[in-house]
């Protein structure tokens, strides 16, 4: 299996079980891997791209690292969309937000943030929003939703916390 930024999380630590302790080893974020719920959910969704996000690192950068450790050569750089690369603040967010998760949260008490998150957006009326707050960026579920066709906006306040505001349209 080559490694790719399309890579899938569950597929890497599944094929290169060893890159698990890399990774936890390189960022603290990525400790989260340890997580059963985040390990049975979200790790079959996320892609390096996504995991490099999170950890704050350039994609092709993270790709090359585990590269490095399974004996697999560098790949060249690669244009990966990054979510945190956002414009002009939307104008909805400026609405108070009709219900508040906190990923962190879920995540300590083994509970699938994508899960919890999914059910809640369902009670939204439309042009209502959700604010999820995290001490990472949630970038599968920032995917998710905006596959399915949420308007979402994440914001940094530092390293440690962020706000993803997702809106039913």
């Amino acid at each position: 299996m080559q490694i790719t930024p399309q890579t899938k999380i569950n597929d890497l630590l599944t094929r290169y079980p060893e890159l698990e302790l890399f990774l936890m080893d390189l960022n603290p974020k990525y400790k989260k891997l340890k997580n059963p719920i985040l390990r049975r959910t979200v790790a079959k969704i996320a892609t390096l791209t996504q995991v490099a996000a999170i950890g704050g690192y350039d994609v092709t950068k993270l790709v090359n690292m585990l590269r490095s450790e399974v004996g697999q050569e560098p790949m060249g750089e690669t244009e990966e969309p990054s979510h945190r690369e956002h414009t002009a603040l939307p104008k909805w967010i400026s609405e108070p937000a009709a219900l508040q998760i906190d990923a962190t949260e879920l995540l300590n008490t083994d509970k699938n943030p994508l899960t919890e998150v999914s059910k809640a957006l369902k009670s939204l009326q439309p042009g209502q929003h959700l604010l999820l707050k995290s001490d990472f960026l949630p970038a599968p579920l920032i995917e998710t939703f905006e596959k399915q066709g949420y308007d979402v906006y994440t914001r940094e306040l530092d390293e440690n916390q962020f706000l993803t505001y997702i809106r039913q349209k």
